[in-house]
């Protein structure tokens, strides 16, 4: 199975909310913009919007690469706001899990389903 796909959570600092919905719409944006193979890029906030999770899905590891590539110039300042947590499902390669170094990641491999 080449499908990456992802759950981010970020936690959301309450002073900061209206930058981090500046740079969550700027991300969006840069996504229809450019992205190639991305299958699914959703944002939930919860009730106060102190946390905001992410649904993603990609064609492979290479699309989530380009993806990271076009949301990078937002990504420093979403994080300087916030701090997110990443979950991974799928056969990352191991350029993407190079990549995603630094990062607070759990890595999830497909066992069985339809």
């Amino acid at each position: 199975m080449k499908t990456i796909r992802a759950i981010a959570k970020l936690n959301i600092d309450a002073k900061n909310l209206t930058e981090f919905e500046k740079y969550a719409e700027q991300c969006v944006y840069a996504v229809k913009e450019k992205d190639q193979d991305t299958m699914q890029y959703d944002w939930y906030y919860n009730e106060d919007k102190s946390e905001c999770i992410v649904f993603e899905q990609y064609k492979d590891s290479d699309a989530v690469l380009e993806h990271s590539a076009n949301v990078a110039e937002f990504l420093g300042p979403l994080l300087a706001v916030s701090t997110l947590t990443l979950k991974v499902f799928g056969a990352p390669s191991q350029t993407l899990k190079k990549a995603l170094e630094g990062f607070q990641v759990e890595y999830y491999n497909f066992e069985l389903g339809l």
